[in-house]
C-alpha cells in the first residue's frame, strides 16, 4: 500500500533545519534502505513543506517515521498528515 506523508514547515526552515538535517536524512535513508520509503523531498520556492512517499503494509509504519523524525521532535514541522494513495498510472515500485 502507498502512503504520502505531508509536512508543513516553520518559516525559515532552510536555516532552522541545519542542526537537525544530518539526523533527519539518516532516518530517511534507513527507511529507504528497508524499502519502506520510496521518495521524499521538500517543496521549493517557497520551501514551506515536504512530501515523502512510502510503500508499507499500514499507516502505523509511516507514523513510526514521524515519531522518530528530528524535524518533528524539534518543532520544525508545524503539522503533518498521512494519506493513503492509489497509484493508477506510471510504474508502481
Amino acid at each position: 500500500m502507498y502512503y504520502i506523508l505531508f509536512y508543513n514547515y516553520v518559516d525559515n526552515i532552510i536555516e532552522k533545519r541545519v542542526p537537525f538535517r544530518e539526523a533527519h536524512l539518516a532516518l530517511a535513508t534507513s527507511f529507504v534502505e528497508s524499502g519502506e520509503l520510496l521518495l521524499g523531498g521538500a517543496f521549493a520556492n517557497p520551501a514551506d513543506g515536504a512530501i515523502l512517499i512510502f510503500k508499507v503494509e499500514n499507516k502505523a509504519q509511516v507514523e513510526a517515521f514521524v515519531k522518530q523524525d528530528p524535524y518533528v521532535q524539534n518543532g520544525l514541522v508545524t503539522s503533518w498528515n498521512i494519506r493513503e494513495w492509489s497509484v493508477v498510472v506510471g510504474a508502481a515500485l
